[in-house]
């Protein structure tokens, strides 16, 4: 898409398979970059130009981005009919047939692929694998080849926006995880369990390490939402507005209410951040 011209960073999984702890690649890691060439990175901070201010210079990029959730960030749309119907059937599938198809199988971590969701590459029987949903359809990957096969119980429309709604989340976590270098970030991991991709940031020994996140919605919420979650600190006061947990939620009809829904993410998360470490 660039060329040829530069090096490219993304925010999706790709081969080869990492062959060892955590056997997942960083795709927003910049990596060595050969000299004469320049790095474009989803999120900055982390290259020397952004997707976003490629798309400025070439605007015909412009939907490849969006769609990847690189630059050119569209706004999400309100929820489609049947969404909690299609997130609780996916979030079966995520469970009982992506995650326990990773190798090595003690490795169940998963990330936002175009479209939805899905493991990070592996290796099986010398191929590079990912098993993921894209669109709500089950695609197995085995290197150049893939099959397809649509799920019971998903809705099209409503997969894509639970899609959107990762590819949003994961774009804003990275783009915390490379402001925060100091807060001694993890992986930014979709976990299949609850479902929900977060982050780690601050210090666990000072009491200020937190979960920084986005859930597809649960038994206590309906909708998505963003949250921050202290691991230990004991918050109060209008910034830790949550009511099921400890800390503090953005709801998704708060998120697609704004102007700018990846800077209002970006805000909360950075807002909490920072009232965390000066506590």
């Amino acid at each position: 898409m660039l060329g040829g011209d530069y090096e490219a960073r993304v925010l999706e999984p790709s081969p080869p398979a990492v062959s060892e702890p955590p056997f997942a690649d960083d795709p927003v890691e910049p990596g060595e970059v050969p000299e004469g060439r320049e790095l474009v990175s989803p999120v900055h901070n982390r290259g020397d130009l952004t997707w976003d201010e490629i798309v400025a210079e070439e605007p015909d990029l412009a939907p490849w981005c969006a769609d990847r959730w690189l630059g050119a960030w569209k706004r999400l749309e309100p929820l489609p009919e049947g969404f909690v119907e299609t997130r609780v059937a996916l979030h079966k599938v995520a469970e009982a047939v992506i995650a326990p198809a990773r190798m090595p199988a003690t490795e169940i971590a998963l990330r936002y692929t175009r479209g939805g969701f899905g493991t990070p590459f592996f290796e099986q029987d010398g191929a590079d694998c990912q098993i993921r949903v894209e669109h709500g359809e089950l695609v197995r990957q085995r290197g150049s080849e893939e099959t397809r096969e649509p799920l019971p119980g998903v809705d099209t429309a409503a997969a894509t926006a639970l899609g959107d709604f990762y590819g949003l989340a994961c774009s804003v976590l990275e783009q915390l995880r490379a402001d925060e270098t100091d807060g001694d970030p993890s992986l930014v991991q979709l976990w299949p369990e609850h479902f929900d991709m977060a982050v780690e940031l601050g210090s666990e020994h000072d009491g200020k390490r937190a979960n920084f996140g986005a859930s597809p919605g649960d038994d206590d919420h309906p909708e998505p939402y963003l949250y921050v979650g202290p691991w230990t600190a004991d918050v109060s006061g209008e910034l830790w507005n949550a009511t099921a947990f400890k800390g503090a939620e953005l709801t998704y009809s708060e998120l697609i209410s704004a102007v700018d829904h990846r800077r209002t993410a970006l805000d909360f998360m950075r807002e909490r951040y920072r009232a965390l470490q000066e506590a």
